[in-house]
């Protein structure tokens, strides 16, 4: 089987917070991940990204640009994806991010990149969000490219941690 590819969006809210669910019904049920999905046949990953992120939370974006990618091996699933991450604003009237896939996600939430990576730690605190569980192309962005920091930049601006 030929790998897939899959986009990965960073959507950042004015705090520099990024919106993060849990998903359901698919490969990486119960884990967390940022909204997203397949490439269509001639979408560019900014294209894809907004209709995705419109599709799944109903949050308009801007500033589409390209983050990073990782190499996703699900060995258990059968599958192999190429997982391009593009980062993103939130623009637009609605600044909180809905339920438009509920059979997909049961939810969302805004979080730090600080505490996606402590999800991946072998110390956690005793907090609510303590014990998730990351969808696997979050950890191998964590594991692939240490030193990532994402950031809402565009081209011309601060880096945006590319590797």
């Amino acid at each position: 089987m030929n790998p897939r590819v899959g986009v990965g969006v960073f959507v950042f809210n004015q705090k520099g917070e990024v919106v993060l669910g849990r998903r359901k019904n698919s490969h990486g049920a119960g884990t967390w991940a940022f909204p997203g999905g397949h490439l269509e046949f001639g979408e560019s990953f900014e294209e894809c990204a907004a209709r995705e992120v419109l599709e799944e939370t109903g949050l308009k974006v801007s500033d589409a640009h390209f983050l990073t990618t990782t190499n996703d091996v699900m060995v258990d699933d059968g599958k192999h994806y190429i997982t391009i991450f593009v980062g993103c604003r939130v623009s637009g009237d609605s600044q909180e991010p809905q339920l438009m896939e509920p059979e997909k996600c049961d939810r969302w939430e805004w979080v730090t990149w600080d505490e996606i990576r402590s999800y991946l730690s072998p110390i956690h605190g005793d907090g609510p969000k303590a014990h998730r569980k990351l969808f696997l192309p979050l950890v191998n962005l964590v594991k692939q490219r240490p030193g990532f920091y994402p950031t809402c930049a565009v081209s011309g601006e601060k880096d945006g941690g590319n590797s």
